[in-house]
C-alpha cells in the first residue's frame, strides 16, 4: 500500500517526508549526467561530490535555480531516482504534496506538476514554502493572529505574514543562499585573479561571511586557479571583504523583508511587535542575519527550531488531513 510523501523541492536541497516514518530523503539537488551517452551517473551527495571535479562530458548540474525548473527533462529523472529511493515504484503510487516558492509562474507550477506525476505520483498537491515553514514551526497559522516567517533557501528569500488560514502579505524575490556564492566568486576573481568553484564559495561564506558589521574579524585560507598563469594559488581573505562581497544580496533580502512589513495591515502589525518574526531556510543560518534583520526591522527575530527541514516537516502536516488542508494548497493536478 503506497504512503503519502511530502516533498521540498529546494534549490540546493530536496527533502521527502513520508506518512508515519517522518523524513526518509534528504540529498542535494544535484545531478550528474554523461552528456555523451544521456546516462545518469549520479544523484544526491554523490553528484555534489562531483561538481567541479569531472571530466568535460560529465556534468555535475543543479536542474532547479532560483526555485524554477531550468531542465525539465533532468529535474523529471531526477525526482524519480529520489523517488525510487524512498520505493515509488510502477505500482505504488502515493499522493504527493509538494513544496514550491510563491516566486514562480503558473508554467513553472505546471512544470513541477508535470515531473512529480511523470516520476511516479497518483496526485500532485502544490503549497507555497512560507505556509508549509510556518506550520512547521509550529506557528498559529489558522489563528486570528498574526504570524511573519521569512524563509532563506537556495535560490529565493520569502516573507510571508499569515492569518486565519491564509497568506496576507507576501514578498518574493529570487535572491539566496547560490547569490551569495556567486557574489564571493565575483569578488575574489575580480579582486585577486582567482577562480574557484562554487563549493569553495559555500566554505568561505559559512566559514567567514556574515550579514553584520559587527562580527568578529577573522581570516581564512583561499585556494583557486590563477585566472593568468592557470596555476594553483593561495591566498587570505578577510571576514570584511567578504561581507562587502555579498552586501548587495543581504540588503536585497532585508529590504523584501521590510516591503512586506510595510504592505502588512496595522491590526497584524502589533501582533508582529510582541510575537515578534520567525527564520528559517539554510541562509537564515548565515553569521548575524538574525542579528542584521533584528537592527533593520526593530522586531524580535527567532531562528525556528530544525530550520532546514521546517518546510517539509509542514508539508508532513498537510498528509494526516489532506482533504481537510486542501484550502492551503495553492493548486491540483487534474
Amino acid at each position: 500500500m503506497s504512503r503519502d510523501l511530502a516533498i521540498d523541492l529546494g534549490t540546493a536541497n530536496t527533502l521527502v517526508y513520508q506518512q508515519g516514518r517522518g523524513i526518509v530523503l534528504n540529498e542535494p539537488s544535484v545531478i550528474a549526467v554523461n552528456t555523451k551517452t544521456n546516462q545518469v551517473l549520479a544523484i544526491g551527495h554523490q553528484a555534489w561530490e562531483m561538481i567541479g571535479r569531472t571530466p568535460g562530458y560529465i556534468v555535475a548540474l543543479r536542474p532547479l535555480r532560483s526555485g524554477a525548473i531550468t531542465d525539465f527533462d533532468i529535474t523529471e529523472k531526477m525526482i524519480e531516482l529520489l523517488l525510487q529511493k524512498v520505493g515509488v515504484g510502477r505500482f505504488n503510487k502515493p499522493r504527493v504534496v509538494i513544496c514550491v516558492p510563491s516566486v514562480i509562474t503558473e508554467v513553472e507550477r505546471r512544470a513541477v506538476e508535470e515531473a512529480t506525476k511523470k516520476a511516479g505520483a497518483s496526485e500532485v498537491y502544490l503549497v507555497e514554502q512560507p505556509m508549509a515553514a510556518a506550520i512547521g514551526a509550529g506557528l498559529p497559522v489558522s489563528e486570528p493572529i498574526g504570524s511573519m516567517i521569512i524563509d532563506i533557501g537556495g535560490g529565493t528569500t520569502e516573507t510571508a505574514i499569515i492569518s486565519l488560514g491564509g497568506i496576507v502579505t507576501i514578498e518574493a524575490i529570487r535572491v539566496g543562499g547560490f547569490e551569495i556564492d556567486n557574489a564571493v566568486q565575483s569578488y575574489i576573481r575580480k579582486e585577486y585573479g582567482i577562480a574557484i568553484g562554487e563549493r569553495t564559495a559555500e566554505d568561505i561564506k559559512i566559514a567567514i561571511g556574515s550579514a553584520s558589521s559587527n562580527s568578529k574579524p577573522i581570516r581564512a585560507e583561499v585556494r583557486g586557479r590563477d585566472i593568468l598563469s592557470g596555476l594553483p594559488r593561495v591566498i587570505e581573505i578577510s571576514r570584511r571583504e567578504v561581507n562587502f562581497a555579498i552586501e548587495d544580496q543581504v540588503q536585497n533580502m532585508v529590504d523584501a523583508v521590510k516591503t512586506c512589513l510595510a504592505n502588512s495591515p496595522p491590526d497584524l502589525g502589533q501582533d508582529l511587535i510582541s510575537e515578534g518574526i520567525f527564520l528559517t531556510g539554510g541562509g537564515g543560518l548565515l553569521d548575524g542575519m538574525a542579528e542584521r534583520l533584528a537592527f533593520e526591522t526593530m522586531l524580535p527575530i527567532q531562528i525556528v527550531d530544525n530550520p532546514l527541514e521546517c518546510v517539509v516537516l509542514g508539508a508532513g502536516e498537510f498528509l494526516k488531513s489532506l482533504d481537510d488542508l486542501k484550502r492551503y494548497i495553492s493548486s491540483k493536478k487534474r
